[in-house]
């Protein structure tokens, strides 16, 4: 068996597949393993300790506070940091409960064009927490890569995108997800025209856009945002 082409093939294969295991899993667990998995508290806490962030996930937890009080009051009271921790836990519960992962994944690879497309080509480190357990890595990309989406836009266009998805992005295939709201609202355009939009966001809507707002908000900037997709930072004038 040895002797044969075939073999030798097999063999190689057998030797790159557990090269491979060994540089791609092994040597990442071991340069990690030492560091302690942070909980959702810490990681907000570390967003809130940094002098230099503009934005936080806080920053977005209080804007739809600030745009929703009612909604927001309801189901989570203040926007405090352990409410915020609250709110991202049910939000990840709910982005693998409703399949997300199956259209969107959530490693930038090192491949071409990959870093132009999403952002920073992820690192093993930025995985070392609650919420990327287990990490959603992926099996399609019929949509975006969501690991940098956090910052990308307003929570209000999130708002739209979750009640009706081709109102933001017409080719989207995504389907709508009405029962992220309190209820449908008639709204009369001064032309006449009538369609249906979002009520307020209920506990769900609001986990999952603060989770959508999480995602890459442990860079120390947001990437590929510009000022009008963000929401204004604290005292600043609107």
């Amino acid at each position: 068996m040895f002797e044969t082409k075939s073999g030798v093939l097999l063999i190689a294969g057998i030797g790159f597949f557990f090269l491979a295991f060994l540089s791609n899993g092994l040597v990442a667990w071991l340069m990690y393993a030492h560091l302690p998995e942070k909980t959702v508290e810490q990681m907000i806490q570390e967003q809130v300790d940094n002098p230099n962030r503009s934005q936080n996930v806080m920053t977005y937890f209080r804007d739809l506070q600030a745009r929703y009080p009612e909604a927001f009051k309801k189901h989570y009271g203040e926007p405090t940091q352990e409410k915020c921790a609250e709110a991202l836990r049910v939000g990840r519960k709910i982005y693998i409960g409703e399949g997300c992962w199956h259209c969107h994944s959530q490693f930038v690879r090192p491949v071409s064009n990959e870093e132009k497309r999403w952002g920073p080509v992820s690192s093993s480190v930025e995985y070392q927490n609650e919420l990327q357990r287990p990490v959603m890595f992926g099996t399609r990309r019929v949509g975006p890569d969501l690991i940098r989406e956090g910052g990308r836009h307003t929570n209000d266009w999130h708002i739209v995108h979750f009640f009706r998805p081709r109102l933001t992005s017409p080719q989207s295939v995504m389907p709508d997800y009405p029962w992220f709201f309190e209820k449908k609202m008639d709204i009369t355009m001064g032309d006449g025209t009538r369609y249906v939009g979002p009520g307020d966001p209920n506990r769900r809507g609001i986990a999952i856009i603060t989770y959508m707002q999480f995602l890459s908000s442990w860079l120390d900037t947001y990437p590929l945002y510009t000022s009008r997709d963000a929401p204004f930072a604290e005292g600043e004038q609107r």
